[in-house]
């Protein structure tokens, strides 16, 4: 990929995916949560689907899929967090998506497409997977989220060192989701936001959290130096709290779109 669209390094994406699966049970509480919130979306249409596609799941949206009798295969970029999920399994990247046209009538991205330099383009390649009258259900996290880790560590960094790098992926806000939807060709697109407020008693639990989950730094012009020994500990000292603990952000941005019936690459 050119450098000058390639926000992020999808070997170390990756490599963190690998990593996280052997300590995914740690987050998955909360992957979980997540995903039953997108699920639940749903239920208020009266399409009943069969086959489904779960991106990046980690484990936790194919069972939930199953469960509503919904045939599913998973699809992830790490051969070790594909195999957390029950088969059959893919192992592709999102990015380079290998299934032929209306493979499915649902396709399920929770929390997993953020890490996609060109995101407008798997979007497009996952409305080729869907059937007509087919729909995408993605949520990812949006501008706003963690935004007080992301202050703290850019002001413990720059009283540290003097400078600042990017540590915290950039997220899209809700009119660049709306728009996605719009440019990859979705019939009735919609982007709306969920704000979550998650509230951590130790604030390392949640550097833990975002480690098991595979959601550590993959900004492909980060620092790839060891980082200031002080400077997590120097952040989350003075990121802000209450009586009960530190709070975090969560705004999560959930997609829907469907693949126009008769649309001319389904007939």
């Amino acid at each position: 990929m050119q450098d000058d669209i390639r926000i992020f390094d999808r070997t170390a994406v990756r490599l963190h995916r690998d990593r996280a699966a052997r300590h995914i049970d740690s987050a998955a509480t909360l992957l979980r949560e997540l995903a039953e919130r997108l699920l639940d979306r749903l239920d208020d249409t009266t399409r009943r689907f069969s086959r489904a596609l779960d991106i990046g799941g980690r484990g936790v949206v194919a069972p939930l899929l199953r469960q509503r009798g919904i045939e599913t295969v998973s699809c992830d970029l790490s051969l070790a967090m594909a195999a957390r999920n029950p088969a059959p399994v893919v192992v592709a990247d999102e990015e380079f998506l290998p299934f032929g046209p209306a493979s499915f009538d649902l396709v399920v991205a929770s929390l997993s497409l953020h890490w996609a330099n060109d995101l407008p383009g798997t979007l497009i390649q996952l409305r080729h997977a869907l059937c007509p009258d087919g729909l995408l259900l993605a949520s990812l996290p949006a501008l706003g989220t963690l935004s007080e880790l992301r202050v703290a560590l850019t002001e413990a960094e720059v009283t540290l060192t003097g400078g600042a790098s990017p540590r915290v992926s950039p997220f899209p806000d809700l009119r660049d989701c709306a728009a996605l939807l719009q440019r990859a060709g979705y019939a009735l697109p919609v982007a709306d936001i969920e704000d979550i407020r998650l509230l951590y008693a130790d604030p390392l639990a949640l550097l833990r959290e975002l480690r098991a989950a595979g959601e550590t730094n993959a900004v492909h012009l980060r620092d790839r130096r060891v980082p200031p020994r002080a400077l997590f500990p120097s952040a989350l000292a003075i990121m802000p709290s209450q009586a009960d603990g530190v709070p975090v952000t969560l705004r999560l941005a959930v997609m829907t779109g469907w693949a126009a019936a008769g649309s001319p690459e389904r007939s």
